[in-house]
């Protein structure tokens, strides 16, 4: 890809406080602003249908994206494999994926709380109220959906399975 490809794609990584922003615009405009959240290390099959699934929910998709040390902190000090620039830049090339904010606290609840998507996804794996930002969303009159898992991969499994066949 040309160097103004890569930097169209870059420019769907985007703050925080252009995150908040994008939200309110899309609530002022009457649209379905959804919103998923991930670690998305290596990113597999399953990762690319919850994503096309929870966009054709809404008019546009947010993926809140685990910062580096955020993913340390809850999968260990050899993860993540790509790093967070990396991550962002494979999920904003995503046709589906409308922008990409990361976020660096162990969960997005902060982050939900200043975007107040209309309706918030994750996968099968979840039940709806185990899902970070439930509470927010629907005191806003939001949504949660939980995707079904139709294609199953673990990005954890993937990486155990490469590190076992190295030895």
């Amino acid at each position: 890809m040309d160097e103004l490809g890569i930097q169209h794609i870059e420019k769907k990584i985007i703050s925080r406080s252009q995150a908040e922003k994008f939200g309110s615009e899309m609530r002022e405009k009457g649209k379905t602003l959804v919103f998923t959240n991930g670690c998305f290390d290596l990113i597999h099959p399953g990762h690319i249908d919850l994503l096309i699934r929870a966009r054709s929910i809404g008019d546009a998709l947010m993926v809140g994206l685990n910062t580096d040390s955020s993913v340390k902190r809850l999968k260990g000090e050899k993860r993540p494999i790509l790093d967070e620039h990396s991550r962002a830049l494979m999920l904003a090339a995503l046709e589906v994926v409308d922008c990409v904010v990361l976020f660096d606290e162990d969960t997005p609840l902060e982050l939900i709380d200043a975007v107040k998507p209309n309706v918030l996804v994750k996968g099968g794996d979840y039940t709806p109220d185990e899902v970070v930002g439930k509470e927010i969303v629907e005191s806003t009159g939001g949504r949660v959906e939980i995707v079904p898992i139709t294609i199953e991969f673990s990005s954890s499994e993937i990486i155990q399975k490469f590190l076992i066949d190295q030895d």
